[in-house]
């Protein structure tokens, strides 16, 4: 398993890389602190299963970066790191295609438990956070066309974390089919990455199918 981590700060990379380190027994870290060597990185180790990127970085703005990772590499999970808890930036980064985002003041089981809920497939909040940004920014209404039995389909494996090679496999069509329905499916939702259609798709009340 590789991560990469983008924090301008050396001890707190250093920290995060020993806590990540006790997921298993192969993870690799990468450190680095700009934004410009996080995106050098992701493109020399395109099979990167997780970001872990610092909102506040001192060569770009960690909202701007987020939005970079989401259109080159929009299949890589990025959980947002910050020293702040206001609701308001977590509705910006999960718009933004952040598949989580986790306080820096997080003991590290909370820190684990938001990588863990992330590699799943899942979106992450601070509970507490969370039940705030519920109160504050419910649910959008769904697009009036449903989805088609088959984009659900595509849609629950996607909710699982799994790629486009693997839903195509799953379900027994192409790959080019699954690309269309993930066009449909982010139409629906009227988003604009793969990670912003599980935001939206699981306050909808959508599920993940389980792993086999």
């Amino acid at each position: 398993m590789k991560i990469l981590v983008i924090d301008d700060h050396v001890l707190v990379r250093e920290g995060l890389k020993q806590v990540l380190r006790t997921l298993e027994d192969n993870v690799e870290v990468f450190l680095v602190g700009t934004c410009a060597q996080g995106f050098s990185v992701a493109l020399e180790h395109p099979d990167l299963e997780l970001v872990l990127l610092d909102y506040h970085l001192p060569d770009m703005n960690g909202l701007d970066a987020l939005r970079i990772f989401s259109r080159r590499h929009p299949d890589i999970p990025v959980l947002i790191l910050s020293g702040s808890s206001n609701p308001q930036i977590m509705h910006q980064v999960l718009q933004a295609g952040a598949a989580g985002y986790s306080t820096k003041t997080s003991v590290s089981e909370e820190l684990l438990g938001a990588v863990r809920c992330v590699l799943a497939g899942d979106i992450y909040m601070p509970p507490p956070a969370a039940q705030t940004f519920d109160q504050d920014y419910p649910a959008p209404a769904t697009a009036p066309m449903p989805l088609s039995p088959k984009q659900e389909q595509v849609l629950c494996e996607l909710l699982a974390g799994r790629s486009n090679p693997d839903i195509a496999r799953l379900l027994s069509i192409s790959e080019e089919t699954v690309k269309t329905h993930m066009a449909a499916i982010l139409r629906h939702f009227n988003v604009q990455n793969r990670t912003q259609a599980v935001v939206a798709a699981t306050r909808c009340g959508y599920r993940a199918t389980a792993k086999s």
